[in-house]
C-alpha cells in the first residue's frame, strides 16, 4: 500500500487516500532485491490481487491542480491546454478547475486572458496561491514577514515529531506557537533560528536543530527558497518593509491567496466548520488554534485523511474577505 496524493477538482480538496500500489510500483520494489547477488522477493498478497491492480500509477498531471501549468503555458504562448499534445492529457474538469483558481486569484479574466497580475505571478517559481500572497504583501507593506511564511509553505514542515518522542517534540515546538495563527508560528521559529545562526558554528546549529526536533536540511531548504523568492521579488522592483508589519496586515496579505479556503463556525458550535462550496472541515489537532477555535479562519491547505482537516490555520476577520473577494462574493 501507499498513501497517494490526489486532488479532487469537484470538491477542490487534496486527498491522501491509502491505495494498493500498482504493478509497476511493485516490480520497482522487487528490483531492490537481487542487486548484488541472487535474491528472493516475497509479496504479502495473492497473485490474483496483484493481477487485478492497475499496470501503472496515475501520472501526477492527472491528480494535481493545474493552475500553475495553465498559467505558464499561456504566458509562454503554448495555446490552450486542451489542445496541447500531452502524453497523458488531463480531462476537461481538471482544466476548468485550474482556470477557476486563476480567476479567483485575479491571474486571468472571465475570458481566460492573462492579466497584468497573472504575468507577475508567472515570474514567481511557486504555487500561484503563494505568489498571490507575496504580491499582495509587496503592495501592503508586509513583504519581509510574508516572504518567510511563503517560503515555509513551499517546503516540507521543518518540525519533526518522532513516534517515540511525540510529547518531547510538542514541548520543544510549543515555544514558537501563536494562539491566533499557525502562520505566525513559522515567523516566530524563523526569528529564533536566524538569531541563533549568528552566534553558532554550523555543527552547533545542527545540534540545536536536533535538540529542538527540527530537520536541519529542511531548515536550510526553507532559507534557500526564502533567498530565491526575495531575490526574484527585488528584481521585479519590490522592496522589504523597513518597519515591522502588524499581524492583521500579514493575515490580510495571506488571505489574498486563500479566499476559497476560509471557514465559519456554525451557531450550533461543535468542532465542524462550514467551508466554501458547502464543505465541512475541522481544524487539524496539531494546530495552535485547536484548543481555542475561532469563529472564522483561513487555512493554507485542506487535506482529507480519515476526515477533512484544515492545516496551518489563522483566525480572520470576515470583513477582510469582502474587500479582497469582490469578484467572487454574492
Amino acid at each position: 500500500y501507499a498513501r497517494i496524493s490526489r486532488y479532487s477538482h469537484r470538491s477542490k480538496i487534496q486527498r491522501l487516500p491509502v491505495e494498493p500500489i500498482s504493478q509497476a510500483s511493485a516490480d520497482q520494489r522487487k528490483g531492490r532485491c537481487g542487486r548484488v547477488a541472487a535474491g528472493v522477493c516475497i509479496r504479502l498478497y495473492g497473485e490474483e490481487d496483484f493481477n487485478g491492480r492497475p499496470a501503472f500509477t496515475d501520472p501526477e498531471i492527472l491528480r494535481t491542480n493545474l493552475a500553475a501549468v495553465i498559467l505558464q503555458m499561456k504566458v509562454l504562448g503554448f495555446g490552450e491546454m486542451d489542445r496541447f499534445p500531452f502524453v497523458e492529457p488531463p480531462d476537461g474538469g481538471q482544466i476548468k478547475d485550474g482556470y477557476r483558481l486563476l480567476e479567483e486569484l485575479g491571474a486571468v479574466d472571465t475570458r481566460r486572458r492573462v492579466t497584468r497580475l497573472g504575468r507577475k505571478l508567472a515570474r514567481l517559481p511557486i504555487d500561484p496561491r503563494i505568489g498571490r500572497m507575496l504580491l499582495e504583501a509587496a503592495h501592503t507593506g508586509c513583504l519581509r514577514e510574508v516572504l518567510v511564511i511563503a517560503a515555509a509553505l513551499s517546503v516540507q514542515d521543518p518540525r519533526e515529531r518522532p513516534l517515540d518522542k511525540q510529547q518531547q517534540a510538542d514541548e520543544a515546538h510549543a515555544e514558537f506557537k501563536d494562539e491566533r495563527s499557525d502562520f505566525l508560528g513559522y515567523l516566530n521559529l524563523w526569528r529564533f533560528l536566524e538569531d541563533q545562526r549568528k552566534h553558532l558554528t554550523r555543527r552547533k546549529f545542527q545540534r540545536l536543530c536536533r535538540e529542538r526536533f527540527l530537520s536541519a536540511n529542511r531548515v536550510q531548504e526553507w532559507r534557500d527558497i526564502h533567498l530565491q523568492l526575495r531575490t526574484q521579488l527585488h528584481e521585479m522592483g519590490y522592496r522589504d518593509n523597513e518597519t515591522e508589519a502588524d499581524a492583521d496586515n500579514i493575515h490580510r496579505a495571506l488571505l489574498a491567496g486563500l479566499l476559497s479556503q476560509i471557514a465559519c463556525r456554525p451557531e450550533t458550535g461543535g468542532h465542524d466548520y462550514q467551508g466554501t462550496r458547502n464543505t465541512r472541515c475541522r481544524i487539524f489537532p496539531g494546530s495552535a488554534l485547536f484548543a481555542k477555535p475561532p469563529k472564522w479562519f483561513m487555512a493554507a491547505e485542506l487535506v482529507e485523511t480519515t476526515r477533512l482537516y484544515a492545516r496551518t490555520v489563522a483566525a480572520i476577520n470576515p470583513d477582510w474577505v469582502e474587500s479582497l473577494a469582490g469578484h467572487l462574493v454574492k
